[in-house]
């Protein structure tokens, strides 16, 4: 009687297939090349590029300033280095998502995932590069958007990938990959702001803009090596149930109306959640005593603060949730989103106080910025994660990838709304400025309390529905992914 063969055994990291450990690292590397990036990037045009002589070296820098000065609003005049400097942060956040949208077509049309993920990686190091010379500072930021828009989608479609319908291994494997996300955004800004600021004198900011672009490259060499274990591409990808096919009924029509409403709502909560990388990266740099029992920080360690909360809050949330659900009191996603928003406008709230002190010309202790970060963190951890599992799964199978490009759009505009209210920083008394920030997140969150009414029933109706596949939806399990 001859033995059964047994199956070569998966190759494993973690407990999830191999394929995982190397988008993780991939996506571990690109956040280091963005975040790096950006912690450098308000301080690089504030100090350096928008002052001085320099402005007139730079290639295209009189048509971009002429464009941002005609925008509504500007009032026309010209815009000082700070407002102008808030201005392009706020449109290039803002174009490394709504590339997403153009850059997942072309991946599912023409290149696939394997190969985008490659291209954008390479674009974006080249894009870093670019900043290494201030002539090519706007070449450099479009660069840098257009591989971004190549990356950023087709990265994370991968890791549902490397599972088989119903795996119930793909949630806790969004988790593994939001550590890569975290843990890349975590050192970041301490080793690129350590970089730019080695050595004696003015920091030399090409320096960090290249360590950004050396980590992209580590981690497109880590895709390339790592090739053999991930998924096949997907190309112009058909749902084959009926349901993809199926005209929308009246449940998917006003789940489509509901999830429009949360991105609206959602594109707030994101204009002020943004300003960590702008103005409260100046209030940093010139209003906050950085020296602590670990020594004086630099201006760009401050955007290590919300990762490393995320880490360590991220545990608690959760726990804290899954006792709220067995005692039948979680509450559900819209409602969470609320609960975010008001956790921003309370982080911006107590900065109130400090910049009391601010508008009368003193430094103030590192501990706010730490604590105010730590209830933004919560806010965070309430709405980005939330809001992206809800439109994973109450959207109508046939218009999946579309409400979640509408889910795109939100962080997209939300990202240019950031960069217009910091625009304001430089006129007004930061007291006012934070009272500004935390009125309008206080007013998202009751804006969407009053909603969560009408939406929840409408949301819970689809969530009840079933996938393709008959794979249930589940409220209760919220998946975690940026």
């Amino acid at each position: 009687m001859t033995a059964l063969a047994t199956p070569p055994r998966e190759r494993t990291f973690l407990g999830h297939p191999l394929g995982l450990s190397v988008l993780f690292g991939t996506e571990m590397w690109e956040r280091f090349c963005y975040y790096g990036m950006r912690a450098l990037l308000t301080f690089y045009m504030v100090d350096y590029l928008f002052v001085g002589g320099t402005p007139e070296t730079i290639f295209g820098y009189h048509a971009v300033k002429s464009a941002l000065e005609s925008l509504p609003g500007n009032g026309g005049g010209p815009l000082k280095p700070e407002p102008l400097a808030a201005l392009v942060y706020g449109l290039y956040s803002m174009g490394t998502y709504l590339t997403g949208l153009a850059g997942g077509f072309i991946a599912d049309r023409f290149l696939g995932q394997r190969r985008a993920v490659i291209v954008g990686g390479l674009t974006m190091a080249a894009g870093e590069f670019l900043l290494t010379s201030h002539h090519f500072f706007f070449p450099g930021l479009l660069t840098l958007v257009l591989g971004n828009g190549f990356f950023k989608p087709n990265i994370a479609t991968q890791v549902g990938g490397l599972y088989k319908p119903g795996d119930s291994r793909i949630d806790r494997a969004y988790s593994v990959f939001y550590v890569g996300i975290n843990l890349g955004a975590l050192i970041a800004p301490i080793i690129c702001g350590r970089v730019a600021h080695f050595g004696a004198g003015p920091p030399h900011w090409t320096y960090g803009f290249a360590a950004a672009g050396v980590g992209m490259l580590i981690g497109v060499s880590i895709n390339l090596a790592g090739q053999r274990t991930l998924p096949p591409d997907v190309r112009q990808r058909r749902l084959a149930s009926a349901a993809a096919h199926a005209p929308l009924t009246a449940t998917d029509r006003k789940a489509v109306v509901a999830l429009c409403v949360v991105a609206f709502f959602n594109l707030f909560f994101w204009g002020c959640y943004e300003q960590q990388g702008l103005t409260i990266a100046l209030m940093a740099e010139k209003y906050t005593d950085l020296a602590t029992p670990f020594g004086t920080w630099d201006a760009e360690d401050v955007q290590a603060f919300n990762p490393f909360f995320i880490f360590t809050l991220t545990p608690v949330i959760m726990a804290f949730w899954a006792w709220q659900s067995r005692r039948g009191q979680e509450p559900t996603s819209v409602t969470k989103m609320a609960f975010g928003c008001a956790g921003t406008a309370l982080a911006y709230g107590l900065l109130i106080i400090p910049a009391v002190s601010m508008d009368h010309g003193h430094k103030v202790g590192w501990l706010w910025l730490l604590a105010a970060m730590a209830i933004q963190t919560v806010g965070e951890l309430y709405l980005s994660p939330i809001g992206l599992s809800l439109f994973s799964k109450a959207a109508p199978p046939k218009l999946a990838s579309l409400m979640m490009a509408v889910n795109y759009l939100s962080n997209a505009f939300g990202n240019y709304l950031a960069g217009y209210l910091g625009s304001y920083w430089d006129g007004m008394a930061k007291s006012a400025f934070f009272a500004m920030i935390a009125g309008l997140a206080a007013a998202t969150s009751v804006g969407i309390f009053l909603m969560a009414r009408l939406l929840n029933p409408i949301l819970q109706a689809r969530l009840k529905q079933e996938r393709p596949g008959g794979v249930p939806l589940d409220s209760s399990k919220e998946a975690v992914l940026l």
